[in-house]
């Protein structure tokens, strides 16, 4: 059995547990007790990093086999006392969260699905909004804002105005996304601010992140290849085409800073203006 400390999510995973990382302002521990509920399989022990589809737990629930594993028959629900290797079952939906891109992933399937709206906020009457859209408390959607796709955001949060946010992205509370701002198929966590002229696309930014004017983040290689990063000394394949950039808690990017695809930012580091992120940033040091 793998067991959780194999996954590396760095650097998003040395400020928090992964098990509580929220997806779609929800931690994932509470999304994991979610689909054990709707699958009505109140005896499953979950693997803490899994992401697990109701539909593969119903299966479970319905079969001879004992254990739900993925395609390296890492255990990621079982019923029992512990995982049995001899019983098992193959996830359809479900997987292992190891790389932050998985994250992302996991975001973009439950965006994608969602289909009830819920706006709590104000949207005004100049603001375009396209798919199925949840606004927290508080928040103001401004003029000129272009919603296209599902799209999750949380309490006191200031959208726009002139902004376009493209699905599937969560955006946490207290959140700015501003003028000529492009947010696609992100997820931002609270109270992180991307207020002025940026582009950001398939990115997971952490908490109280602050990017300057004109930050751009590249997310697609020329040659149309999977984007690969480097974890723990080596260059992983991440299995998407689209990939933008993994960012810490407490970022703060000069202007004009620019980010090559797949390059991570550790917690606490900044940029300086017209800065080129060509290698995972650890800072000065």
């Amino acid at each position: 059995m793998e067991t959780p400390e194999a996954s590396t999510c760095t650097p998003l995973s040395l400020t928090r547990r992964i098990e509580d990382f929220p997806i779609a302002n929800v931690p994932l521990w509470q999304h994991q007790q979610s689909a054990i509920a709707a699958a009505g399989a109140r005896e499953i022990t979950p693997h803490p990093h899994a992401w697990l589809a109701a539909e593969d737990l119903q299966a479970l629930m319905n079969s001879t086999a004992t254990t739900l594993v993925d395609e390296f028959l890492t255990p990621m629900a079982w019923r029992g006392e512990a995982p049995d290797p001899l019983r098992v079952l193959a996830a359809v939906a479900s997987f292992v969260i190891r790389h932050p891109w998985d994250l992302l992933r996991a975001n973009e399937g439950h965006v994608a699905g969602l289909q009830a709206a819920d706006i709590a906020g104000e949207v005004h009457p100049s603001a375009v909004l396209e798919g199925v859209i949840q606004l927290g408390p508080g928040s103001r959607i401004l003029p000129g804002v272009f919603i296209e796709g599902n799209v999750v955001m949380g309490a006191k949060c200031k959208i726009g105005p002139n902004c376009h946010i493209r699905g599937n992205t969560s955006i946490g509370d207290s959140c700015h996304i501003g003028q000529a701002v492009e947010i696609k198929n992100c997820l931002i966590l609270s109270r992180t601010s991307i207020g002025h002229l940026s582009y950001v696309g398939d990115s997971v930014l952490g908490e109280q992140v602050n990017f300057g004017a004109g930050t751009i983040v590249s997310n697609l290689r020329h040659d149309g290849k999977n984007h690969r990063s480097m974890v723990a000394g080596s260059l992983v394949d991440t299995g998407r085409r689209k990939f933008g950039t993994i960012v810490g808690d407490h970022v703060h990017t000069g202007i004009s800073t620019v980010i090559y695809p797949g390059r991570k930012l550790w917690p606490h580091t900044s940029t300086r203006p017209a800065a080129i992120v060509q290698r995972d940033w650890h800072g000065d040091a």
